[in-house]
């Protein structure tokens, strides 16, 4: 259990860009939290030996000028290492944090980072998953906390420290369910097919109703009122095609990408992906990542599926379980 560790490290990064293996560390931030207090904090900028993206400047705001004298991760790793000990961490979206940690410990000892991490991230989203968004802001307005979130280390790491042993709590009462509900597995399987299987025949059914009432209103039908007080009507909704082109350009002009456009994220990896996009877009396109989070997929693969794909899964799977032991490590 979680509880198990009653000191730990609550750690944040601010980086040159998102890829571990090309970007630089350069500011850290981490506080020791001892139950739900902080009993020592540890900060430093960082000067990184490569350019800080555009990208990540307007993030966190950290300049090339603000860190040019600073130390460089040479200096700094053996103090922050020693400021961790062997000491669990927690951070926010912890792969990121992990993963440039990590990469800086094996390029300069060539060894891995032993800690365990902890990611509030995932214990947010799995405790409170209807929420719009699982970011540090959502976190703290969550539990009452509502300071700027800067995007620099020390603040972010003390602002998570705040609400840590809230979330830990309810994060471990909700574990300790699912555990107790491991040995129903099987029928939890089969439990869960049948609802899918009754959610997509009442959607059927939905949509089968929907069909009805337009067809009644079509066929001059009065907006009705049910036993239950809601009056159904019948509206019109617009829908126009537009030349994109032209109205790229005049949202531009206007300042209006925010309201206009919302990114198709899967659709732009996919981009990062297509050998037939020329190589410096794709990448201009991975330099403008600006987050990272990893997330655990279920599915159920239909009998008329074939045997190389469920050879494929259960191959993935062995191979996570070779690098996450339990549930606990991976959070």
């Amino acid at each position: 259990m979680l509880s198990d560790y009653k000191t730990l490290i609550v750690l944040d990064l601010e980086t040159t860009g998102l890829d571990h293996r090309t970007e630089r560390i350069i500011e850290i931030g981490a506080v020791r939290l001892e139950g739900s207090e902080i009993v020592d904090t540890y900060e430093t900028l960082v000067k990184p030996d490569v350019p800080i993206r555009h990208s990540s400047f307007h993030v966190h705001g950290i300049s090339e000028e603000m860190v040019q004298d600073a130390p460089t991760i040479e200096e700094v790793l053996p103090k922050i290492l020693e400021f961790m000990g062997d000491l669990p961490f927690v951070a926010h979206s912890a792969i990121f944090d992990y993963s440039f940690l990590n990469e800086a410990s094996k390029r300069l000892y060539e060894k891995r980072l032993p800690n365990l991490r902890i990611d509030s991230f995932e214990m947010f989203r799995a405790v409170f998953p209807d929420e719009p968004s699982h970011g540090l802001s959502a976190l703290l307005n969550k539990f009452g906390f509502n300071p700027d979130v800067k995007h620099r280390a020390l603040d972010d790491a003390n602002n998570l420290a705040m609400v840590y042993p809230q979330l830990r709590e309810l994060y471990e009462q909700q574990m300790a369910w699912h555990f107790s509900q491991l040995v129903n597995v099987p029928y939890l399987a089969e439990r869960y097919l049948r609802l899918q299987k009754t959610v997509q025949m009442l959607q059927s059914e939905m949509s089968d109703l929907r069909e009805i009432f337009k067809l009644y209103f079509q066929e001059g039908g009065k907006p009705l009122l049910t036993t239950s007080g809601d009056l159904m009507v019948s509206s019109y909704r617009r829908n126009y095609e537009y030349d994109d082109g032209a109205l790229r350009q005049i949202i531009q002009m206007a300042g209006l990408e925010n309201q206009a456009f919302k990114v198709n994220t899967k659709s732009v990896d996919r981009l990062i992906e297509n050998k037939d996009i020329d190589e410096d877009v794709r990448y201009a396109i991975k330099d403008a990542r600006v987050q990272m989070s990893e997330t655990r997929l279920i599915s159920f693969i239909r009998p008329t599926e074939s045997a190389e794909l469920k050879a494929a899964t259960e191959e993935e799977n062995s191979s996570e379980n070779n690098t996450v032991n339990s549930k606990e490590e991976a959070v």
